[in-house]
């Protein structure tokens, strides 16, 4: 309940991410928050304001001077009233007029008469993000103290990919929560890793494994929130850059071990996220290998360690692993543990319906020397919250 009794107003603009306000008014209040909401008259077009008068349990704000407001003035009563104004989607329209100073609709009115801080969290066509005109304006806008939160990377609405998406709701609800607080992780830099890695078998072909790589990126998510300098080593994934994560895209397990070892200087924290395929094509093949027996021979070869590898730098990170069991998952996390030094390790049993490989949710069994700390089932950004408090907590112990 991190937002307990702080008063949010959301401001929704006319982009086609409109749809996901709701879910993010949703998200903002399981936090605590009290949210009330602004549309401008584009926004209406996507997502009527009935339905997040329902999930708001307030009426809906659409009109500069509004007679049912006191004194016909609801730009103010609500600008007085935030504790935080967030404008999400933030169309490059809006933008614009927000950078202009303009006061052409509630939307943009409130933003010059709030003294309450302005976050924006842009989302449009990634040729529009990159034009020189919404740079410009997003520069502008961060001099005069407005932050902005995203854009994401990835496929578009349009059919393009690119950056321009607005972050997804839980990540801005996580970052909300995090705007009160003073950052649990400021000052400190974090290297992790994530997702799967491919070991070529020919130029078509691959070994590789089912990991999604969601729990890396709700860590990497979690950690910036947190106010870390964060760098995300990934292998391949489809997965959106989250806001203010450096992302490093590798292949292979030596591609991965290369860019870990180039980025661990000076790191404070490293997290061994990554499912790192334990073995390798010893001699893949230059040209595709044609289908020419019933069977086929491969001899493989073990992949460098990473976390070991990270584990035996001196002077070292904090260093956590993690480890995906179908069985004995206490037993082989301990030995996991121990065997390679680490200063913690995070089990979770991929076995479970629902949870690890390719899920939205997960539960973790989080080991060190001193004990074991049992994660229940949640959602991974909310459990990347607690995974990384439990480091903050354990690595401040003298």
């Amino acid at each position: 309940m991190s937002l307990m009794h702080k008063k949010i107003l959301l401001g929704i603009g006319g982009g086609i991410a409109a749809y996901k306000s709701a879910d993010l008014v949703r998200r903002l209040k399981e936090r605590g928050a009290d949210v009330r909401v602004v549309m401008s008259a584009s926004a209406t077009q996507f997502i009527t304001p009935l339905t997040l008068q329902a999930v708001s349990g307030h009426p809906v704000a659409t009109e500069l001077l509004d007679p049912t407001a006191e004194a016909g003035m609801s730009h103010i009563e609500l600008a007085r009233w935030a504790d935080l104004y967030i404008v999400a989607p933030a169309t490059a329209n809006l933008l614009a007029r927000f950078r202009a100073g303009m006061a052409d609709e509630l939307i943009t009115t409130i933003a010059l008469a709030t003294a309450a801080p302005l976050v924006v969290c842009p989302a449009m066509n990634q040729q529009m993000y990159q034009h020189p005109a919404t740079q410009d304006n997003l520069t502008v806008l961060a001099d005069r103290g407005v932050t902005l939160w995203g854009p994401g990377v990835g496929s578009q609405a349009c059919g393009e990919i690119g950056p321009g998406r607005m972050l997804e709701p839980l990540e801005i609800a996580e970052l909300a929560s995090q705007f009160f607080t003073a950052p649990l992780l400021q000052g400190q830099r974090l290297l992790l890793t994530a997702g799967p890695t491919r070991e070529a078998i020919d130029p078509v072909r691959y070994i590789s494994n089912h990991s999604s790589g969601k729990m890396g990126f709700a860590l990497a998510t979690a950690a910036a929130a947190m106010g870390a300098e964060v760098t995300l080593v990934t292998g391949p994934v489809n997965l959106p850059t989250p806001a203010g994560v450096k992302r490093i895209d590798v292949e292979s397990a030596e591609q991965m071990l290369a860019a870990v070892m180039a980025n661990i200087a000076e790191q404070q924290i490293f997290i061994g996220c990554a499912a790192v395929a334990d073995y390798r094509v010893a001699n893949p093949a230059e040209n595709k290998l044609k289908k020419t027996n019933d069977t086929m021979q491969l001899q493989l070869v073990k992949n460098p360690d990473i976390l070991a590898t990270v584990a035996a730098q001196t002077p070292r990170p904090f260093t956590v692993g993690f480890a995906a069991e179908t069985h004995n998952l206490a037993q082989y996390a301990l030995d996991k543990l121990h065997r390679k030094q680490l200063d913690m390790i995070a089990a979770n049993d991929v076995s479970v319906a629902g949870q690890g490989f390719n899920a939205d949710n997960n539960a973790l069994k989080v080991f060190t020397k001193d004990g074991c700390h049992d994660l229940p089932a949640t959602d991974k950004l909310n459990l990347a919250k607690q995974l990384l408090n439990l480091i903050v907590n354990y690595k401040s112990k003298p």
